[in-house]
């Protein structure tokens, strides 16, 4: 007896570069499934013919492999004609020693029919044009950190020791006397007098740090290196002010995350862009939590519980997330003191892991009810602490074989083990 048929006419398409394969499966007249097979090329009028044959034939939705960039064209012409199911590769993988394109295209389908696909999450286009924004201006300034610290290697090649005394070598104090080596100035006492504000007080130490063999060469590394760091912050400048006027829509939402200790504005629009404000794709904060891979997985044998690795997701968001999380293990309150306990047990790396979940669950509630953030009482973080203890010690104590119950009034009750001991 075959498998039941849940999606009347599908199909599934297995997507290349250049071209996809697509499978249908349609009622035949007789009550048996038929099947046709066509390949179209990936160019827009290719799959606009694609879009005009899939509703010819009725199809209702068609499934196909989120591997690399090529699904994206395919996706963004057809969305607007047929339910598209993307659907993750490891979860579909085919027969082995049977694959071809045309039997990946009818595996998806087949597997499409009978209701045994799960569809990923795919924003609308204005969460996914601000997505593309943030993850841009996010590899920019990780490029410009890597600009950093060869302009750092080139200073210390040179012998120039203006780290070792100001904070800051790109700030503007340090950013004169950069661009005075540049130009050819050489005497210490004259780079030392371009110090501004409270580095002032440390002309002497200037004076030894930048008595040093920077010659023409080094000029010309660091005004190359200058000049690429002017270019780069005036295009991630532009990207956020483009980023901010796509989320006047959302400033709501913004300041609803900005509430959360830890959470500054660029963190903000980076979880909007990942994940939108429309929870209701994430019926509960854990399936928000194992779609980000910010909770770790099972990982249980021989009924010994080991310890799970957190899941793959969207490294974008779990980055900004972990951002987010140190900075909130620095502000007092209730993180802070999960941070705490997590590290004391387990290590700081997991508790840090242990607080970008908990960020993820709050920013999940505030996104579901609209409110701002507020920091739980003292007396409630008590409470909370004394509850999640008891639970524990009910849990260890029915583990030993002892009954537990709880009063209306709050007191426990623990009854002996049953007769012949702990098994």
């Amino acid at each position: 007896m075959g498998m039941q048929v849940v999606v009347e006419r599908c199909a599934g398409a297995d997507v290349h570069q250049a071209t996809l394969t697509v499978c249908l499966r349609l009622p035949g007249e007789d009550g048996e499934r038929i099947e046709e097979l066509a390949e179209f090329g990936t160019t827009t009028p290719d799959l606009l013919a694609l879009a005009d044959w899939l509703l010819a034939r009725g199809v209702t939705q068609l499934a196909m492999e989120g591997t690399g960039v090529y699904w994206k064209p395919v996706y963004y012409v057809l969305e607007e004609h047929v339910e598209l199911w993307l659907v993750n590769a490891q979860h579909v993988k085919s027969v082995p020693g049977r694959k071809t394109d045309v039997k990946d295209a009818a595996w998806l389908c087949r597997l499409l029919e009978c209701g045994l696909l799960r569809k990923s999450f795919v924003p609308p286009r204005p969460i996914r044009e601000l997505r593309d924004l943030t993850r841009y201006r996010k590899a920019l300034t990780r490029d410009r950190t890597a600009i950093v610290n060869r302009l750092h290697k080139v200073l210390e090649d040179a012998g120039v020791k203006l780290s070792s005394v100001a904070s800051d070598v790109l700030g503007a104090s340090g950013r004169r006397m950069l661009e005075a080596l540049v130009a050819g100035t050489s005497d210490p006492d004259a780079l030392a007098e371009l110090a501004k504000g409270r580095l002032r007080q440390k002309l002497p130490q200037l004076r030894k740090a930048l008595s040093a063999r920077f010659r023409e060469h080094h000029a010309f590394l660091v005004g190359q290196m200058l000049g690429q760091l002017d270019q780069l912050e005036a295009a991630i400048q532009a990207l956020s002010d483009r980023i901010a006027a796509q989320l006047v829509p959302e400033e709501a939402s913004v300041q609803v995350l900005c509430s959360i200790p830890g959470v500054h504005r660029r963190t903000a629009e980076v979880v909007i862009a990942e994940i939108g404000t429309d929870m209701s794709r994430f019926p509960t904060a854990r399936h928000l939590a194992s779609w980000a891979g910010i909770c770790p997985g099972n990982n249980e044998s021989a009924g010994k519980h080991k310890h799970g690795r957190i899941t793959r997701g969207s490294p974008w968001l779990r980055t900004a997330l972990v951002e987010a999380a140190l900075a909130a293990c620095r502000v007092p309150g209730d993180l802070q003191s999960l941070h705490r306990r997590v590290r004391a047990r387990r290590g700081n790396h997991r508790a840090i892991i242990a607080v970008a979940h908990a960020l993820l669950v709050i920013i999940h509630r505030l996104l579901t009810t609209g409110e701002l953030f507020v920091e739980p009482s003292t007396e409630l973080i008590r409470q909370r602490r004394a509850e999640h203890l008891l639970r524990r010690a009910i849990r260890q104590l029915e583990r030993l074989g002892q009954r537990v119950s709880v009063a209306t009034d709050g007191s426990t009750v623990i009854q002996p083990a049953p007769a012949g001991g702990i098994s």
